[in-house]
């Protein structure tokens, strides 16, 4: 690999850089591939073809690249995958909000559909030409999901169903560019630069931060930036971002987990072009027999906000739009019956449940069948500790401890961790 220097930063380092960033348009807008508190993860971006000799860069300096990039039309293709470590195929999507039949908003929607990248290997293309026009495409064998935002316009198909959703994307708000820029509803990161605006995020005192060589990404040359926690005690390991060497943006993103083995999530790009896409790419009508579902008839249908318990909306939307593990869970602080301990890679959300009452029946209270409690026990691990006792459910990136007497440790933090700060807890 090229040699590149390597430089720790602080929060203090890259507050400039972040604010910038956040300054910085977004290449797809988390509203065209919105997916809920998802964890997606993409697979490696074809083979490296070889580390290019690239000047020097500092881990500030790219940051700075990332920020300052306004590339605003690409198109390109890309492979999503995930492996969260879950004991059964499709879990995953059980335990996300919105998820399941009665959950979500049904038709083509777009929260619902893309729910389907949480888990399992997807192809996608995407196009972008500039923040009125968007369109991200899931290939299936034999079908194909779009999701086309076109001057405030959404809509999606699901040719599978033969059905479309249509929409009205809001108008942003909160500063001058945003009020200028329609919004589609928020969601989960769907590009590698999307996990990366993530990630920066999390960059302070708990974080280090360095380049660690080149690589070649999509035929394109890029430097490597790599982040990595500093406490101990955290499921990440670290996370790389393939930054174009030109342009700044970034091309490939890999989250590693603090236990080794095969990536969290790996995003890259296998095709990219960043010349504008044809006006065409964004048309879209409802092909001839379709049916169409407007989003007005589902706002307050079967799963809309009208069925949703307060708490757990409360909860869809602090998590909306991020990795657990990577932007913390400051965003919960303040929430009712949420206390945030701790900081950076691992703090822990403590959730009181009402009435004093665990979500599980204790072991061997005849509760619950002898088989449904075998199952339990297979999928979590019984522990105890000062705290008294109770079962910890994990992934790969975020465990939970639900306690017999009612309480909920959450966080990207190993079982050792969870039981030390319940035990510390008040």
């Amino acid at each position: 690999m090229a040699p590149n220097d390597s430089a720790e930063t602080t929060g203090e380092a890259t507050g400039t850089a972040v604010g910038r960033r956040k300054a910085a348009r977004y290449i797809v807008p988390v509203a065209v591939a919105g997916v809920a508190a998802a964890t997606i993860g993409l697979v490696p971006a074809l083979a490296n073809s070889g580390d290019p000799d690239l000047p020097k860069i500092s881990a500030q300096e790219l940051i700075e690249k990332i920020a300052a990039s306004d590339e605003e039309q690409l198109s390109g293709t890309f492979k999503i995958s995930t492996d969260l470590g879950l004991p059964l195929d499709g879990l995953a999507g059980s335990l996300l909000p919105g998820a399941g039949e009665d959950g979500g908003k049904g038709a083509a929607a777009p929260e619902d559909k893309l729910m389907e990248l949480t888990s399992g290997t997807h192809t996608l293309r995407v196009a972008v030409d500039g923040p009125e026009k968007q369109r991200l495409s899931i290939l299936g064998k034999a079908s194909e999901y779009n999701v086309i935002h076109n001057r405030g316009e959404v809509w999606a198909y699901d040719s599978q169903s033969d059905e479309v959703y249509h929409s009205k994307a809001p108008e942003g708000h909160g500063d001058a560019d945003a009020e200028k820029e329609p919004k589609a509803p928020k969601g989960a990161p769907a590009t590698p630069k999307d996990f990366a605006e993530q990630a920066l995020a999390a960059v302070g005192d708990t974080t280090s931060v360095t380049v660690d060589g080149t690589a070649q990404v999509a035929g394109r040359d890029a430097y490597q930036l790599v982040i990595k926690p500093k406490q101990s005690g955290s499921t990440v390991g670290s996370v790389r971002i393939a930054v174009d060497a030109e342009n700044g943006v970034p091309l490939k993103f890999t989250l590693a987990a603090s236990d080794g083995g095969k990536a969290v999530v790996d995003a890259g790009f296998t095709k990219v072009d960043f010349a504008r896409p044809a006006a065409s790419t964004f048309d879209f009508t409802p092909p001839k027999g379709a049916k169409v579902t407007e989003a007005d008839e589902l706002e307050h249908g079967k799963g809309g906000e009208d069925g949703i318990g307060a708490a757990e909306k409360s909860l869809q939307e602090k998590f909306s739009g991020q990795i657990p593990g990577l932007e913390g869970l400051g965003g919960l602080e303040g929430s009712e019956g949420v206390n945030v301990i701790g900081e950076g890679w691992t703090s822990v959300a403590a959730i009181e449940i009402p009435g004093g009452k665990g979500l599980l029946p204790p072991a061997g209270s005849g509760d619950v069948p002898a088989e449904a409690q075998g199952f339990l026990d297979a999928l979590g691990d019984k522990v105890t500790g000062k705290f008294g006792s109770g079962t910890v459910f994990k992934t790969r990136l975020v465990n939970a401890l639900l306690t017999d007497d009612g309480k909920v440790y959450v966080g990207a933090v190993t079982k050792d961790e969870l039981v030390r700060v319940a035990n510390g807890a008040k």
